[in-house]
């Protein structure tokens, strides 16, 4: 199955959630994920409440979705490098601060990318697929940790993945 990366232009309101929820529910039934939707939907939905949160309501923003190598990436990028997304300590009265104490605990990994005029909040998912489902080989033109991804059906897709040594 192939699974082609996708993303999805959207400004920052409370409003907004609930759809790109339904749309990401919908792009990971397509794909075959249903078992990872609910922790998509929760990690997807926390980093945007993040833009709303800190950056600004009406910011624009790109919602993205990928697969690495067998790990579900979902990307936030937004326009302000200096609001950075940070795990807090939140206790019981804390009315802010669990957000991405809920990511940390849910993904297998999550990070921030810094550019000069964005930044980009991803976490990464397991998902029930195995490194038989997907067939990574290095490219010469591509950093040694991205590739060229071959899916089962023979169908190939540029993608960060892992090397070819993690298809065992």
């Amino acid at each position: 199955m192939t699974r082609k990366p996708w993303d999805l232009d959207f400004t920052a309101e409370p409003t907004e959630v609930a759809a790109l929820r339904r749309i990401l529910r919908l792009h990971l039934g397509i794909w075959g994920l249903q078992d990872v939707v609910d922790d998509a939907q929760l990690c997807m939905s926390e980093l945007v409440s993040n833009v709303i949160t800190h950056v600004g309501p009406g910011t624009p923003a790109t919602l993205a979705v990928s697969m690495n190598g067998v790990r579900l990436r979902i990307e936030v990028h937004d326009p302000d490098a200096r609001a950075l997304p940070t795990l807090l300590d939140a206790n019981a009265e804390s009315e802010y601060g669990r957000g991405m104490a809920l990511v940390d605990a849910i993904a297998y990994r999550w990070g921030i990318q810094l550019h000069a005029d964005q930044k980009v909040t991803w976490c990464e998912l397991v998902t029930g697929l195995s490194a038989a489902d997907i067939l990574c080989v290095t490219s010469s033109s591509r950093e040694s940790r991205e590739g060229i991804c071959r899916v089962r059906n023979g169908a190939w897709i540029e993608y960060g993945c892992a090397s070819k040594q993690s298809s065992t």
